[in-house]
């Protein structure tokens, strides 16, 4: 069985700051007057910051879009949309509702830790030497040979011996499979597809490249999952992606772990009752 390998994740969830769509064609809107230095619009009597407007325009150009006149009038209209329906709701006493305000306070925590998060990333930048250390030693871990193999997997080690008998009075491996309890190959006579060593559990790897093509284990193979009947089917070797073409995501992976460390540091030194 596989040991599945963390994938990289996303570093760091984008900054919802968008609620409603922002079209991109012009809106036609009547002349307005000219709005004070530093206000973009005023909604009864309230200012709506020029600071706000550009804050939505930098997520919108950070998601692809272009800085056009259209799109600034987009984000315009959607501000004072939302100053005139906040009002409304303020009217009807929403923003005192303790549910409302539970939800103000997680958004405000949302902002701070991902604007914390950011300067962490910012303040401690991964370098090229380290990712470079990091790819070679992902490569050596991996090996130079991929392997596909075959198991079936049991609970007991008298039902693996049990399998493994009957393998040798020459009963099919695809058969025998069916009874294995890895739902994702049992179905396929157990069929692992092609993987590195390095993508296996260790005992599984080390028995799997033990193997002679073509042969099963001679005896069970135990790991955390189980216990295993193994067949290779053929070996062949591994190309390893180059460098330039996985290093934003060796990044991304060295730059993950070094906030999972900075936040393990953190709840080390917090009082938690």
């Amino acid at each position: 069985m596989k040991l599945p390998r963390p994938r990289l994740t996303v570093l760091l969830a984008a900054a919802c700051l968008l609620q409603s769509p922002l079209h991109a064609q012009e809106a036609k809107t009547a002349a307005k007057p000219a709005a004070k230095p530093g206000v973009l619009a005023t909604v009864n009597g309230v200012a709506i910051p020029a600071a706000r407007a550009e804050a939505l325009v930098q997520a919108q150009l950070s998601h692809g879009q272009q800085d056009t006149p259209q799109l600034r009038e987009a984000v315009r209209n959607d501000l004072v949309t939302r100053e005139m329906i906040a009002q409304a709701a303020k009217k009807k006493g929403f923003d005192k509702k303790p549910e409302v305000l539970s939800q103000f306070e997680l958004s405000r925590q949302g902002i701070l830790v991902n604007a914390y998060l950011q300067d962490f990333v910012a303040s401690h930048p991964v370098s090229d030497e380290v990712v470079k250390n990091e790819y070679d030693n992902i490569v050596r871990a991996m090996g130079n040979k991929e392997y596909k193999a075959r198991h079936i997997l049991v609970d007991k080690e008298s039902e693996a011996k049990d399998i493994i008998a009957r393998l040798q009075k020459g009963e099919k491996f695809d058969e025998l499979a069916k009874q294995s309890k890895d739902p994702g190959s049992k179905d396929r006579g157990g069929d692992l597809g092609w993987a590195a060593p390095g993508g296996y559990v260790k005992p599984f790897a080390d028995a799997l490249m033990a193997l002679e093509k073509g042969k099963f284990s001679a005896t069970p193979v135990k790991t955390e999952f189980g216990w295993h009947v193994l067949q290779l089917d053929d070996v062949r070797d591994l190309k390893h992606p180059p460098l330039d073409e996985v290093k934003p995501q060796i990044q991304q992976r060295l730059q993950q772990q070094a906030i999972d460390r900075h936040i393990a540091e953190l709840r080390a030194k917090t009082r938690i009752e």
